[in-house]
């Protein structure tokens, strides 16, 4: 059988990682702090990752595989030094905002990098990805899978992102919704749950290499049409400019006074990532429509007028919107 340590595993897209691999067959360890359960046929070793005896409850045995999600660099480098030896293959789940230029439209994965975190350093996510990425490839890289995701989507999304835009349609009714210009801009995106299976696909096969995990990209505007079709909104689509968002403080892309997905007209670089190289090895996405009514149906459960920690909220939406006339 196979064994999975999942150094997580309790999180949203570890959760789904380690559902996964227990339904591929595999024997599933997590290692977490234990603020949440294990997913259910996953066994659980409590360590607090900051600590320096945190892995001592998995070293006494090999890994076909290890998984690593964490940001933390330093986290990620004390797993590869005390696990590298036990480990078959192992995979890092890092980040398209580990790459330098945000402006420069489908760049692959040999694009160039951010400088990596050094200690001492005000926190920076892509550059701590960066620094993470350089500790498993220098004692793993024969056998490591690097897998750079974009924005991660789906049922369960912590970061009320992407589910902004169709829970707020659907809230909306027959009300206006307030939208940013959207001629230029692109998005991609990919469900969490199509990602936590090609992770396992990478395990599995013991894949060794670098992989940004996204979709194919889109008008930001495709997108924005797509949500509020599967939110019935029969409503106003209003559309704000850049000037007059940010005079009424809105932020881009995330946040409690942002709209989500959003960005800069010189920042589309981001959201045009080549996918190649997840596509060639088998990563599937499943179609855009079914993944936003997934989504519309957990918004549902979870409240569409829930305080979020994504997006606008509909009083001062409302607020923009008589501004506009």
């Amino acid at each position: 059988m196979t064994s999975v340590l999942v150094l997580g595993g309790t999180g949203w897209l570890s959760g789904w990682l380690a559902r996964d691999w227990i339904a591929a067959g595999a024997e599933v360890t997590c290692l977490a702090r234990g603020t949440r359960p294990a997913p259910d046929g996953a066994a659980l070793v409590e360590a607090d990752r900051a600590a320096p005896d945190a892995y001592d409850g998995v070293m006494d045995r090999d890994w076909d595989e290890v998984v690593d999600i964490s940001s933390d660099a330093r986290h990620v480098e004390a797993a590869v030094s005390a696990l590298a030896d036990r480990a078959a293959h192992w995979t890092y789940v890092s980040t398209l905002s580990v790459y330098a230029a945000v402006d420069v439209e489908g760049a692959d994965e040999s694009a160039a990098l951010l400088e990596p975190a050094r200690p001492g350093d005000e926190y920076d996510y892509g550059r701590a990805k960066v620094a993470a990425e350089a500790s498993v490839r220098a004692a793993l890289e024969p056998r490591a899978a690097i897998v750079r995701p974009g924005l991660i989507v789906g049922p369960g999304d912590p970061s009320d992102r992407f589910g902004y835009w169709v829970a707020r349609f659907a809230m909306a009714g027959d009300e206006p919704v307030l939208v940013p210009q959207t001629g230029g801009r692109s998005v991609q995106v990919i469900d969490v749950r199509d990602l936590a299976a090609f992770l396992v696909s990478v395990g599995r096969t013991g894949w060794a290499g670098i992989a940004n995990a996204i979709g194919d990209p889109m008008p930001l505007g495709d997108l924005l049409e797509h949500a509020r079709t599967v939110a019935g909104h029969t409503g106003e689509v209003r559309s704000a400019d850049d000037a007059l968002l940010q005079e009424h403080d809105v932020a881009y892309w995330m946040g409690p006074r942002a709209l989500p997905l959003w960005l800069p007209a010189d920042m589309n670089g981001f959201a045009t990532r080549t996918n190649s190289v997840y596509r060639n090895l088998g990563g599937s996405l499943r179609p855009l429509d079914r993944t936003l009514r997934d989504t519309l149906a957990d918004e549902r459960e979870r409240g569409l007028d829930r305080e979020r920690r994504s997006g606008l909220p509909r009083t001062d939406e409302l607020a923009v919107l008589a501004d506009l006339g």
